[in-house]
């Protein structure tokens, strides 16, 4: 489904209370799943590269709210909109919203790992930014670009996601199995401009309202320990 369309179609979305920083809450919304820490982690050696930095590459739905969800964590240092699993000549907007491109809506999270490990970025990744139950499906948007999946770089990257799965899985933490694929990363497409900071630009449009400021609010109140209150931004990483 269509992003804009359904923006279009519930402006009349109601029962909504904004509280402080335009976050959202309703009786109805879906809640967080609270869940443990990974048992196996990447070393805090093995993460860091020559600049101090690493990456982690997710796919949860659309990437609005995902972006959303790490730009307001700490240690994230920058969170980027795009599109993985398929061609670079395919990686449009409107091309993967075909469904037939292999990409799906994926982020780029750059991060630091003194601050965050990248076993706390997956538990943010399952608990808050999306459901991994649901297969090529979140919220209203269905198709293989919606899917849920980890693009991961290296071994380590690897071994912590499988290892992960298996602890939830085998834990019931979820009510139906982890469907979430597990993919070596080949390449990631930042996203048109435009799809950028999105949740943060247009907090009052109503898909953002109903499907990803709660989101947003779920990190917050279920791992206060990693909640940054100002998001760090696409337009401003870097500078």
């Amino acid at each position: 489904m269509n992003k804009y369309l359904f923006a279009l179609g519930a402006v009349a979305l109601a029962a909504w209370t904004f509280l402080g920083g335009g976050l959202a809450t309703s009786t109805a919304q879906e809640k967080a799943v609270k869940l443990p820490a990974p048992a196996i982690d990447t070393p805090t050696a093995t993460q860091a590269v020559s600049s101090g930095t690493a990456t982690a590459v997710f796919a949860g739905g659309c990437f609005w709210g995902v972006q959303a969800v790490f730009q307001h964590t700490q240690g994230v240092l920058n969170a980027v909109s795009g599109y993985s699993g398929g061609e670079a000549s395919t990686a449009t907007y409107n091309q993967i919203g075909t469904g037939s491109t292999g990409h799906a809506e994926a982020v780029q999270v750059t991060y630091d790992p003194k601050q965050i490990s990248y076993g706390k970025l997956l538990q943010i990744y399952f608990s808050v930014a999306h459901d991994p139950t649901t297969l090529n499906r979140q919220g209203p948007d269905s198709g293989p670009q919606y899917r849920s999946a980890v693009f991961y770089q290296g071994a380590e990257q690897k071994k912590v996601t499988e290892a992960y799965i298996a602890q939830l899985d085998a834990a019931k933490a979820f009510p139906r199995k982890i469907v979430t694929q597990l993919t070596p990363l080949a390449a990631f497409y930042p996203a048109e401009a435009y799809h950028q900071d999105y949740a943060t630009l247009n907090p009052n449009q109503p898909y953002i309202a109903r499907f990803d400021l709660p989101k947003i609010a779920n990190l917050k109140t279920t791992m206060p320990e990693v909640w940054r209150d100002k998001p760090v931004l696409v337009a401003q990483a870097g500078k």
